[in-house]
């Protein structure tokens, strides 16, 4: 039995343990902020999480350091800041798909439903079906028409198994029973090489400068895009909802997370000092230029897009009848 004369100091020690995690908190930040991101050096994420960087450290006074940490489709990234001390001094700039998509394919070192939390949504990028110079069709519904003509003869290329590309296909294909040649690439660049060469008819890939640019050389013909509405930089090209496919209305969500645990009043700090950034002109000048979308908002409402972006992939990979992860 505990002596009555040590009550007072556990009393103490409880309402101690109790009080300082919100003092931290209320404190929070005092020290430098680490910003991991799951891409390499140079490429728009980086970039873009560069610009956020600096406006965040000049809004919380802080220093905030960008690291790279690329590798796995930004599964070791958001492995990395999982397991990192749930304070709010290790963020992680990722897309959602380490979290909504790759865990259906792929074995990974997190419970994608446990392991962070999400802070801000950042951006999207649209999903866009192109047409080669091998596509006898300019546009959708021509494109729709020659496929069912041709069962298996029309090949559609990905950046790989498992990605937003080919789920669009799997859906594309199923809502319009469409017999076609899945051909996936191991990545973006060969996929963009042979597809200005055209060594396939179709292929997906996420919207960015240079696909823009080859667009308006008449290189590369897009046939729908998965957005919110028509891009501005590719007004003629209709988003997929417009076409009456709403679920291959797909795109590529991006945003920042922090580790499962972290303290309430600390994720509420950063979402206002990351949402204030993304109202710069510059960062969301830069996004649209490369035909990316910023996102902001609240930190519950980028948690309901991950966990319907979740409910979606895992419909159309059901649906598909494709082999889930172990």
């Amino acid at each position: 039995m505990t002596s009555p004369r040590f009550l007072p100091c556990l009393t103490l020690l409880a309402i101690s343990a109790t009080v300082l995690p919100a003092v931290n908190a209320a404190d929070f930040p005092d020290k430098t902020i680490r910003l991991s991101v799951g891409y390499p050096a140079g490429g728009l994420s980086d970039v873009v999480a560069r610009k956020l960087a600096e406006k965040v450290s000049d809004t919380l006074k802080v220093p905030v350091v960008v690291e790279n940490r690329p590798g796995a489709g930004g599964t070791i990234n958001i492995g990395e800041v999982s397991r990192a001390k749930a304070d709010g001094y290790t963020l992680a700039f990722s897309a959602t798909s380490p979290l909504t998509l790759t865990p259906f394919f792929s074995k990974v070192a997190y419970d994608p439903q446990k392991a962070v939390v999400p802070v801000i949504g950042v951006m999207y990028s649209p999903v866009v079906l192109l047409g080669t110079k091998a596509l006898n069709a300019n546009r959708y519904d021509e494109f729709i028409p020659a496929a069912k003509k041709t069962p298996g003869a029309v090949r559609w290329a990905t950046s790989g198994m498992g990605t937003i590309g080919h789920i669009m296909f799997e859906q594309i294909a199923h809502d319009n029973a469409l017999e076609m040649t899945l051909v996936p690439y191991k990545g973006g660049s060969q996929q963009m090489n042979d597809a200005l060469g055209g060594q396939f008819e179709v292929f997906s890939t996420n919207v960015s400068a240079t696909l823009i640019e080859n667009i308006k050389a008449g290189k590369l013909h897009a046939l729908a895009i998965g957005a919110d509405q028509r891009l501005d930089s590719l007004p003629d090209v209709p988003t997929f909802k417009e076409l009456d496919q709403p679920k291959a209305n797909l795109k590529s969500n991006f945003g920042i997370f922090a580790p499962a645990g972290t303290p309430a009043p600390v994720i509420e700090t950063l979402n206002k000092a990351f949402d204030a950034a993304l109202q710069d002109q510059d960062i969301a000048d830069s996004l649209r230029q490369s035909g990316n979308i910023p996102s902001a908002g609240t930190a519950s409402h980028f948690q309901e897009i991950v966990d319907e972006e979740t409910r979606n992939n895992q419909a159309i990979i059901r649906q598909a009848g494709l082999a889930a992860a172990k």
